[in-house]
């Protein structure tokens, strides 16, 4: 059976969605077996791929929809939402 879980985050960085925290968001959705999409401003992209997050372009204050479908789903968009909350781990 697959699930699927949907869910929001905003861009709290203040250079958006730039390579370092784009990376930690593909090392993280990578951990999952789901299929994870980020979706801003009509543009959709993997969260498993560097390249298709950055043409997303999402600055900051950007509101990212995160979509997970598979065994692991949920897990998958509460990690996201966390590391989102966490700034994607980077420290300026």
């Amino acid at each position: 059976m697959s699930t699927k879980f949907k869910d929001y985050f905003v861009v709290v960085n203040e250079k958006g969605l730039h390579t370092r925290p784009s990376t930690e968001l593909v090392r993280c959705a990578a951990s999952f077996k789901s299929q994870v999409t980020l979706s801003y401003q009509d543009q959709h992209a993997s969260a498993k791929s560097l390249l298709e997050i950055l043409m997303l372009a999402a600055s900051r204050g950007a509101k990212v929809k995160v979509e997970a479908e598979g065994e692991d789903a949920e897990a998958a968009i509460k990690s996201i939402l966390q590391l989102a909350r966490n700034k994607f781990n980077i420290k300026y």
